[in-house]
């Protein structure tokens, strides 16, 4: 659903639209164990987990995909106001959040 326009701003502009209502798009996501070992070796003397950070950035992009599709079931154009979430769960997961206001644009 990548023709479905997601934006942090409340206007896009040159649009007109209608409020649908809110829409969310949600996923949780674990490493294995093995590179749960290796983050803990790399806590121990500092930098970054790269392999969390990848999982971070994967995790991000599929709760906007998320989003889109539950914008577009609700034949939303776009979603506006657009922010993230996110939340651990137990020690080994790791839970994002997009969510927003979906609209249909109107004509003059």
């Amino acid at each position: 659903m990548t023709d479905i326009i997601v934006t942090t701003t409340e206007n896009i502009p040159g649009k007109k639209y209608e409020i649908i209502g809110e829409v969310f798009g949600v996923t949780t996501q674990s490493r294995n164990m093995i590179s749960d070992i290796g983050a803990g070796l790399k806590s121990i003397v500092g930098g970054e987990i790269k392999a969390y950070t990848k999982m971070l950035h994967t995790s991000r992009d599929e709760a906007i995909e998320r989003l889109r599709d539950a914008a577009s079931e609700k034949g939303a154009d776009a979603v506006v106001m657009m922010r993230f979430d996110s939340g651990s769960i137990a020690s080994d997961m790791h839970s994002i959040v997009a969510y927003g206001t979906a609209v249909k644009f109107i004509e003059d």
